[in-house]
Formats: structure tokens, C-alpha cells, sequence
């Protein structure tokens, strides 16, 4: 495995300022954020896989309203069924419980078929994933199985090392100093396997931020603010350099 399971730290954060300026909509009989940009790079979309905290959190859905400010459709669906964990959680929740209730086998179907939504009903020639902590074991999967042409995931969680090892398209990752779920060494073999596979790769490293930073950081301290608006902006060149034709 090049990234461990998800565990506390995934539920932990803070409320980013701002307010959401896409809209919740139906989409394949799931509540989906659908941000949309006023000047859309054409034939192009991008599919947010959220964190545990899910869709509805607004500090996601800011991430997504900045994808379509850059010119990106983005859809981010609601991949929990209703089911995501509140930001800052009881300390006696059942996380190990819930996991076992959104594994691959009732994740994946619904990605899938949001993949090939934005394909077959959008008309996206070329489809981007983005992935949050658990998200990012589908953009991995997606990369591998064709579905999606790039990928980019920050501070990962729950890929197998088989996984990473069939990706078929660009990969980005945006990594935490302080990880326990993607720690040095799982870093590492990531960074070995990346480079056995052929496949265009980055991974940037940022000091003072622990796992999560890039969704739910702290924006009042200024390493986790630099942090975060930079792996933001490393997605948004990644996507700019590999989706766009």
C-alpha cells in the first residue's frame, strides 16, 4: 500500500471563508455541486471525489467554484449517499464502521458513472479527477482503469500499491509534512513506483501543514495558507498542461 487508511485525521479542520457560488442539482439521481465557469475551456470537465466530509461541505465546494474560475466545468458528487462525516467529529464515532460502509464496491459504480456522464451526457472529450484524502484511491483507479485522461490528489489515503502501479495517465500529488497516512516512506515508494510506471508525474512536498491541509487547513497560519492556495494553483498547471488539448 503507498498510502495507509484513512483514520482521525481525515475529519479534522477548519471553515474556510467564502461563500459557494455553484449550484446543487440532480445529477444520475445523486445531489451533485456543479460549479460552472463563465469562459469554459472547451470539451473539457473535471470530477471533484471529496473527502469524508463530503459535497455539501463549503470549503470544497470553494475549491470547486475556483476550478470553473480557471475554466473548468467541475462536478463533485455526493460519492457517501447521504452518509459523509462531520467536520470535527465525536471522538467515540465509529470511523473503522463507516468505512466498511463506502468501500470500493458501492464507491466506485457511482464514479464511474459520473465519468461517463460527463463523456456521454456533458460531452467532455477529456475528463480531469480530482481527489481529497479518500478521493484520492479513485482518481488512482480511474487513471488506471482509462476512465478519466489526468489525475491529481492531495494527501491520499487507502492506495494500494497495485493501484499506482497501473495508472495510464499524468498523475499530481500534493503532499503533507506531517502525514501519518502518507508518511516519508509511503511518499517514497510512491515516488519509485511513479517513476517505473513512465507516466508524467509530480509530487510537491509542503512544509508545515499536516494531512488535510489542502481542503480544511488552518488559513490563519501562514505556512497552511501558502500550502494551500499552492496546491491549489499546482492542480489547476496540471490540469492547464495535461487535460487541456
Amino acid at each position: 500500500m503507498t498510502s495507509h487508511a484513512p483514520a482521525q485525521c481525515c475529519t479534522i479542520g477548519v471553515k474556510h471563508e467564502g461563500t459557494p457560488t455553484g449550484k446543487m442539482e440532480t445529477v444520475e439521481e445523486t445531489e451533485t455541486y456543479i460549479a460552472r465557469p463563465s469562459s469554459p475551456h472547451p470539451s473539457v470537465a473535471i470530477l471533484i471525489i471529496p473527502d469524508v466530509i463530503g459535497h455539501r461541505f463549503e470549503n470544497a465546494q470553494l475549491i470547486a467554484d475556483q476550478f470553473a474560475a480557471n475554466g473548468y466545468l467541475t462536478y463533485m458528487p455526493d460519492v457517501f449517499f447521504g452518509d459523509p462525516i462531520a467536520l470535527n467529529r465525536p471522538g467515540d464515532f465509529d470511523f473503522p464502521g463507516w468505512i466498511k460502509n463506502h468501500g470500493v464496491d458501492r464507491t466506485e459504480p457511482l464514479i464511474k458513472k459520473f465519468v461517463k456522464h460527463l463523456r456521454e451526457t456533458v460531452g467532455a472529450k477529456r475528463v480531469g479527477a480530482v481527489g481529497y484524502c479518500f478521493g484520492g484511491k479513485y482518481v488512482v483507479r480511474e487513471l488506471a482503469a482509462k476512465g478519466v485522461d489526468v489525475g491529481y490528489t492531495a494527501h491520499p489515503s487507502f492506495v494500494d500499491a497495485e493501484e499506482l502501479k497501473g495508472i495510464k495517465g499524468p498523475l499530481s500529488i500534493a503532499a503533507a509534512e506531517t502525514d501519518s497516512i502518507f508518511p516519508p516512506e509511503k511518499r517514497h515508494e510512491s515516488e519509485a513506483i511513479l517513476k517505473e510506471v513512465g507516466q508524467p508525474y509530480q509530487m510537491n512536498l509542503y512544509s508545515g501543514v499536516e494531512h488535510g491541509f489542502a481542503v480544511r487547513g488552518d488559513m490563519k497560519k501562514k505556512e497552511v495558507k501558502f500550502g494551500k492556495e499552492q496546491a491549489f494553483y499546482q492542480a489547476v498547471q496540471w490540469f492547464d498542461t495535461y487535460l487541456k488539448e
